[in-house]
């Protein structure tokens, strides 16, 4: 088993930055890809990004390409999530993922086994 707990998360206005952590332990070994993955009120869950065990791929959703970084701390066991340049629209709560079944940034929600609790992230206008 892989736990995951996700920190970070608050209320912040358009424009501002915000950094998630997502702590990853247990049978970390297994793990292949990490993703982050947000789903707003009333809607799905959506792929925001995601890097592979070693944090040398990365693949990002067009929505957020160019103002969210995810990186991996390989010591720590911890992916993060840079957000910078917040808009009203990634309003959602952030979940963090961690698959173990195989290789592949994949961008389905399906595809990853273990899931953390969520953070809230609000952007107000």
């Amino acid at each position: 088993q892989v736990q995951l707990v996700e920190s970070g998360g608050g209320l912040v206005q358009a424009g501002d930055s915000l950094r998630l952590s997502c702590a990853a332990s247990g049978r970390t070994f297994s793990i292949y890809t990490m993703g982050w993955f947000r789903q707003a009120a009333g809607k799905e869950r959506e792929f925001v990004a995601a890097i592979s065990w070693s944090g040398g791929s990365t693949y990002y959703a067009d929505s957020v390409k160019g103002r969210f970084t995810i990186s991996k701390d390989n010591a720590k066991n911890t992916v993060y999530l840079q957000m910078n340049s917040l808009i009203p629209e990634d309003t959602a709560v952030y979940f963090c993922a961690a698959r173990s079944s195989s290789r592949g940034l994949t961008t389905s929600s399906l595809s990853y086994n273990y899931w953390g609790q969520g953070t809230q992230v609000t952007v107000s206008s």
